[in-house]
């Protein structure tokens, strides 16, 4: 049995920084991560030379710590990409942030009438019957574009990405993602270039080899300075008394082993963290975490024989003809992220569940859907052109928000706090959709409790991480002093 003075579960963005700050702090830890590589959700894959992502990975923060952490980790291996993205939707490219003319010319004026009345309605009827705080993400969608808008662009690829429908999406998704947006701001950024919105952003830096490379150097960095990595190792108990956990078994291939620790800081799904202790949590807070939901998500990289196809990095596919969700243009995140400068790497994203029929479908026939698929949207990809193919399937992708999560996260959440050495971090281990750089936060803050100070991370706001920029003052004000540094710790 080894002792460490920080156990660490999960080596994606949370756990890897958490494992870092420590470093700086003279602390060892250990890291265990139930994958093949470090990263998580932020990982780069690799197929036969071609690099991609689980998803696009922007590195863009107003959090400096966040900021500084990126550019010791990396320095001069970030290049700078311009954003470009586009709306496919009955047969048409939408550009996002909108364009006026472009929008207008797609949607012709008898639609682009309808969709301004519709808004002026919702904003009437808001004003006529006093404005009530949005629910579902429909309602919040509606009260900020008006419902006609909301069924052309949000409603079907929303129901896309989650599964379920939009009424029964709770409105923090909406205030989350779109924060800040309404019709009336879209036409003042299409009129006058006006952005204020984290998501608009028109550049933003990237690692050129891909988002798994700052994870993949972290790793060296953690390991060199005395904090072991441990991949393909899975956490399958967890022994407390009480309040405290005492010591974790580990199954890594066919061995299996325990950990002891004063500190343990957790980024697993956190519905998993609670299975896993022994003595198991009262009958109230197992209900909660199997009440909460994840949505899953699948990728199908293509190798195509093309050099260019389209500028876009992305491409959002809101046409419920097809079942592609998102489009990945690696070439143009990194052009070192294709080997071949003739060819182009699509990633054809597909949001699904767990058992059901996409996720269950042979490789084969997911690579000929997709090749399907980038033929009929007109992409530029003609028959014959995708000469290869791969699937990775990413289990628990995206926390669902639906119209329940809150009332169980708030059990849950009260649980996990009476505990005195388990921190829970990061997007699964907080059930958030938590970007990376607000993940990367809140492991930042539990090393900070861990040196003596005491932040709230459930008090993290996923808005001020995104829109504000924490100063010195601010971070260092932002904590209450504590004199409990254990010596074990201070020691380390």
């Amino acid at each position: 049995m080894d002792r460490y003075p920080v156990v660490i579960i999960g080596g994606g963005p949370a756990g890897l920084t958490a494992a870092y700050e420590l470093t700086k702090q003279g602390i060892q830890s250990v890291v265990l991560e139930k994958g093949d590589k470090v990263g998580g959700i932020s990982r780069t894959e690799t197929y036969k030379g071609y690099r991609f992502d689980i998803g696009g990975h922007r590195f863009f923060t107003k959090v400096e710590a966040v900021k500084q952490f990126w550019k010791e980790i990396l320095e001069d291996d970030f290049i700078k990409v311009p954003r470009l993205s586009r709306i496919y939707y009955g047969g048409k490219f939408y550009n996002y942030p909108l364009s006026l003319v472009n929008t207008l010319t797609n949607l012709g004026p008898i639609q682009s009438f309808f969709i301004l009345l519709s808004y002026l309605k919702a904003k009437a009827k808001a004003k006529l019957n006093g404005w009530v705080e949005p629910e579902t993400f429909e309602d919040w969608v509606i009260d900020c574009f008006g419902e006609r808008l909301y069924r052309i662009f949000f409603k079907t690829y929303t129901e896309k990405v989650w599964g379920i429908p939009c009424n029964k999406i709770c409105a923090d998704w909406a205030a989350q993602r779109i924060q800040g947006m309404s019709l009336k701001r879209a036409v003042i950024n299409a009129l006058f270039g006006s952005q204020n919105a984290k998501s608009l952003i028109k550049e933003f830096d990237y690692p050129r080899l891909g988002p798994g490379m700052m994870w993949e150097r972290c790793q060296e960095m953690v390991e060199r300075r005395g904090s072991p990595v441990h991949l393909q190792s899975s956490v399958t108990r967890i022994d407390r008394e009480g309040t405290r956990i005492k010591q974790i078994t580990v199954q890594q291939g066919d061995q299996t082993f325990q950990l002891t620790g004063d500190h343990f800081i957790s980024s697993m799904p956190v519905t998993k963290l609670l299975h896993c202790l022994d003595p198991l949590p009262p009958d109230e807070v197992l209900q909660a975490a199997r009440s909460l939901k994840y949505r899953d998500f699948l990728i199908v990289s293509l190798v195509v024989n093309q050099p260019d196809l389209f500028p876009d990095n992305w491409l959002y596919i809101h046409s419920p003809e097809f079942k592609v969700g998102r489009i990945q243009n690696f070439k143009n995140w990194s052009p070192e992220m294709v080997p071949d400068p003739s060819k182009t790497c699509l990633g054809m994203e597909y949001f699904c569940s767990e058992g059901d029929e996409l996720w269950e479908m042979p490789d084969a026939e997911l690579i000929k859907l997709a090749t399907q698929e980038a033929i009929g949207l007109g992409l530029g990809v003609r028959p014959g052109d995708v000469e290869d193919g791969v699937v990775i399937r990413q289990y628990k992708a995206y926390p669902v928000y639906d119209g329940e999560y809150r009332k169980h996260l708030q059990v849950i959440q009260d649980y996990l706090e009476t505990f005195e050495n388990l921190q829970t971090v990061g997007r699964n281990g907080m059930h958030r959709y938590n970007n990376q750089d607000h993940s990367m936060l809140t492991a930042m803050l539990a090393v900070k409790n861990i040196l003596g100070e005491f932040h709230s991370l459930w008090d993290v706001n996923t808005e001020r991480s995104y829109h504000e920029e924490f100063t010195k003052d601010e971070w260092k004000s932002s904590a209450k002093k504590s004199d409990t540094l254990e010596p074990s710790l201070s020691q380390a």
